[in-house]
Parts: C-alpha cells; sequence; structure tokens
C-alpha cells in the first residue's frame, strides 16, 4: 500500500488546503474526522491535527484518542492542534490579550530542531486564532515565537511531536511548503513517490485485482471526472467495460449528442440512454435543493439498474466519485457538517446488486486533470469546466420545467461560447448560468415585459474547495448579456454573481 500522511479534521476551513500542500510534495495523505480515526498500519508515516473553529477550553470540545498516535508517530498539531497537545497534557490555554489574525513574522526560530531547519528567523506566517497557548508543559521546548505570540512553534523532548500557532498551508506563510516538507519528508520519512504516474499504475493493478473477469457498468456524463475513470477501467478491464451516458434532460444545450461523439475516437464501449421524461417526471413539484438532489439520485440509480438487468453479467456500478464530493458529503457529530448530498456518493440502495467501484476516490479535481493527462487524454475533453452532477436543476431555483431547462440552455450556450470567443474559457474554473425564481419589468421595443432574471457565473479555483469570482472585462459581459436578452425570449435582465467561497457556493443549490 501507498505510504500515507492522516490528517485528523477539527472542522477548520483550511483541512482541505493541508491535504493539498501535502500532495504537492508527492506524499498521499487522507482527511478523517477526529472522531472517526482509521486503523493506524505501518503505511501511515505521520499525523497532522488541524486547525478548528472551536476553543479547548469549551465545555466540550473535540477530543481525539491520540493513544495509538502520539509519542509512537510523528505528530503535528496545526492552530487547534497545538493548542489541544499543550492544554490538555499539563499546558495552559487562555484567550488572547487581542484576537490573532492575519500576517505576522517570527522574531525567534530554533533552526536547530528538525521541524524548522531552513526556515528564516523572520519568516512571515499567518494567524488565526482567538486562543493562544499561556504556558507549555514542562517537557515541552519553545522552537518558534513571533513578538506578540511567545509559543509561535513547540517540541516535545522524547518524542517527534510538534505544534504550531500559525498555518503553515495557507499562500501568507511564506515558507509554509519548507516547514511541511520538513515535517512530512525529514521528520516522517517519507518517500515522495506519489505522481500521476505511480497512482495510475497502482491503480490499474489494484482494479485488475479488484474486478477480475466481472463487468463493470459506468455512469459518462462528459465530464472530465467520469471520463478519467472511464480510461483507467478500460486499461484495467478493457472490453468488460460497459458504459452508459444518459441524458436526463437537464444537460447543456446539444450535450447528449457531443459528447456520444467525442467518445467515438476513444474505444470504450459507450450506449446513449434518453431518460429525459423520467427525470422531468420525478422533479415536478419539487422546489427544495436537498429534494431535487436526491430525486436526481435516485431516477439515475433506478436507470442504471433498468440497464444493469439488461447486461445480467454486471456485478459493479463504476462512478467518477472524487475527494471533494466525499469530504462534503460526510456528516461527523462536532465540527463537520454536510454541505449537500452528492447523488454519487454513499452506495447504492439495497435493491441493486450492483457493488460501486470508484478508482477517482481519493483525487482532488486538478489531480485528475494531471492523471488525465498522463493517460493520454484529449486536452480539450480535460479543459472542460466541472459540470454538477445533477445538472440545471440546481442552477434552476424553484421547480423544475422543460420549458425553464430550455431557456437556461440557451443562456447557458451564449455564455459558454462567447467565453470561448473571447479566450477567456481557459482561465476560468467553472461557468454557467442560473434561472432565478423572480421576473422583473422591462421593455422591450415600445411593449412593457415581465420576464425571467438570469444570473450568471464564472469563478476561479485550484479544486473547487474555495473560489474566487472572475473580474471578468466590462466590455464581455456587456456583449453577453446584450445577445442573451436579444436572442432568448423569456428574459429580460441578465446579473453578474461576484460572491466567492466561502461563504458563497459555486453553485447556487
Amino acid at each position: 500500500m501507498q505510504e500515507q500522511i492522516l490528517i485528523l479534521d477539527f472542522g477548520s476551513q483550511y483541512t482541505q488546503l493541508i491535504a493539498r500542500r501535502v500532495r504537492e510534495l508527492n506524499v498521499y495523505c487522507e482527511i478523517h474526522p477526529y472522531n472517526h480515526i482509521p486503523p493506524i498500519t505501518e503505511h501511515i508515516k505521520g499525523v497532522i491535527l488541524s486547525g478548528s473553529p472551536h476553543s479547548v477550553r469549551e465545555e466540550n470540545p473535540p477530543k481525539p484518542d491520540l493513544s495509538q498516535i502520539k509519542g509512537k508517530l510523528p505528530l503535528l498539531g496545526v492552530c487547534y492542534g497545538a493548542q489541544y497537545l499543550s492544554h490538555f497534557f499539563g499546558g495552559e490555554v487562555g484567550r488572547s490579550s487581542s484576537r490573532e489574525y492575519g500576517r505576522a513574522n517570527l522574531n525567534f526560530v530554533n533552526d536547530q530542531n528538525p521541524l524548522f531547519k531552513n526556515i528564516s528567523h523572520s519568516s512571515q506566517v499567518w494567524m488565526s486564532h482567538a486562543d493562544t497557548i499561556l504556558k507549555v508543559p514542562d517537557n515541552y521546548e519553545i522552537v518558534a515565537s513571533t513578538h506578540d505570540v511567545k509559543v509561535a512553534g513547540f517540541a516535545i523532548k522524547g518524542e517527534t511531536t510538534y505544534g504550531i500557532q500559525f498555518h503553515p498551508e495557507v499562500y501568507h506563510s511564506t515558507e509554509g511548503t519548507q516547514l511541511l516538507n520538513n515535517f512530512v519528508h525529514g521528520i516522517c520519512g517519507c518517500k515522495g513517490d506519489w505522481t500521476s504516474e505511480s497512482f495510475i499504475d497502482t491503480t490499474i493493478a489494484e482494479l485488475k485485482q479488484k474486478l477480475g473477469d466481472d463487468k463493470v457498468i459506468l455512469g459518462l456524463s462528459g465530464g472530465v471526472d467520469s471520463t478519467v475513470a472511464a480510461v483507467l477501467l478500460h486499461k484495467a478491464i478493457g472490453a468488460n467495460l460497459h458504459c452508459i451516458f444518459v441524458d436526463n434532460g437537464l444537460l447543456r444545450k446539444n450535450e447528449f449528442e457531443n459528447v456520444l461523439d467525442s467518445y467515438k475516437h476513444m474505444g470504450l464501449n459507450v450506449k446513449g440512454v434518453n431518460a429525459r421524461q423520467r427525470f422531468y417526471d420525478s422533479l415536478a413539484g419539487l422546489t427544495d435543493p436537498e429534494q431535487k438532489r436526491k430525486a436526481i439520485g435516485k431516477t439515475f440509480i433506478d436507470v442504471f439498474d433498468v440497464e444493469s438487468k439488461l447486461d445480467k453479467d454486471a456485478k459493479w456500478l463504476g462512478q467518477g466519485t472524487i475527494y471533494p464530493d466525499v469530504i462534503e458529503s460526510v456528516s461527523v457529530k462536532g465540527p463537520s457538517a454536510t454541505i449537500k448530498s452528492h447523488h454519487n456518493v454513499g452506495g447504492l440502495p439495497d435493491y441493486m446488486k450492483l457493488k460501486v467501484v470508484e478508482p477517482l476516490r481519493s483525487l482532488f479535481k486538478d489531480e485528475v486533470r494531471r492523471v488525465g493527462k498522463a493517460l493520454g487524454i484529449d486536452p480539450a475533453l480535460l479543459g472542460r469546466h466541472p459540470f454538477p452532477g445533477p445538472g440545471l436543476a440546481i442552477r434552476i431555483l424553484g421547480d423544475i420545467t422543460e420549458h425553464k431547462v430550455k431557456i437556461l440552455q440557451e443562456v447557458d450556450s451564449i455564455f459558454i461560447e462567447g467565453l470561448k470567443e473571447a479566450k477567456l474559457y481557459d482561465s476560468v474554473w467553472q461557468a454557467g448560468a442560473i434561472f432565478l425564481p423572480i421576473q422583473s419589468v422591462g421593455v422591450m421595443g415600445d411593449e412593457r415585459t415581465y420576464e425571467n432574471v438570469v444570473a450568471l457565473r464564472a469563478v476561479s479555483s485550484t479544486d473547487g474547495m474555495t473560489a474566487d469570482w472572475c473580474h471578468l472585462p466590462y466590455e464581455f459581459l456587456a456583449k453577453v448579456s446584450n445577445d442573451i436578452i436579444n436572442k432568448v425570449k423569456g428574459v429580460n435582465r441578465v446579473v453578474y454573481d461576484i460572491s466567492s467561497k466561502p461563504p458563497a457556493t459555486i453553485e447556487w443549490e
């Protein structure tokens, strides 16, 4: 098995960023809730405790069971993690005299300590906490300080256990990557051999062993995730992979035909299934986003159940689930909460006899693209913007009708094609249009109109966990708005969404 770093999550907004930074060092890592620690095997080379919105001084603070970790494996506490290691082992944590947020500079560094090797004595770090460590236990050594924070970093004598009260994973900690490298490679001894190529070789070998001569049905969407998953499965089991592309009536304009055509040249066995009316019927009258997602998920399963019975030898359902899907769908007692349900996370109903195989479950989106590139997949397919599994259903606020879908498809087409023509598409992570459940007064010619409002959304991101709105040129937005209003009957107002994630999610529902 692959060597890995285990990250225990206490609910910090930065936890996923820690994982990304560790993976950028070519070391595999996984995030697990602090109260659902996986078995500690020989493959886990070290553990990182994340920050948290909670305080160790609360009545019932998050408390992990570190009996199999502390003193036995290299351990790094970040922010809350550091305060936990101090407060509950003989030290003292109290309220900061002033809330410590933002940039700070170290004014003391023990660069003989392995965690701070090659870290500058005035290195800039990023603070984000309301509590501070007032006193460390007797066997703890202070190894870094700032002007305002005496215990910016500590080490436990006789252990490979460390704590820092700043966030090395954020961009503003200018030598944060060096510090994580010191921990992951220097202290934990990781080899750093987790690359796209090694992932492909390992995954194909694991799929061959897991699936044997079994047949797999996989749902293609035309997106990056399902495409890369299909190619990996195809390399592992060849003709035993049967791909299905379902038209749920919620795709982009002409996408069903275009996607089927693109797969013809990839050697994949793909069958197109028109299930539009079935999805429209399942969504009739639903307005709540979660109900819509669940209805779509159930209908997808029902469609695949029918298709799987046509091929009685199929034993597995392949899915393009990726790591952010898994993280966002995990509900943990304590800091984490389900942000939204993902239709492809959580297993299958009992009546469906297929087992699930998810080759990409451990990867972030940009990692999936790198794997796809290493597999030789067409860059045009790999460069496609992410598109939500529930499709336009979660970009139509309120109830879903075929009429609304057709309006939004036209709007979306003008926006996306406009981005491509203006050579802006590749600089945008994800873009789309949202049909709002409001109408507004307008004037067209000499007539008064009372028609629909659409919002345009374009964001920049690395993996979708955080995102910033794109500052598209005013001239471009003006042209797109004008084209939409002139060409799409039923729309008389266009607005542009300038919200970042957090607090706003990329999709509106």
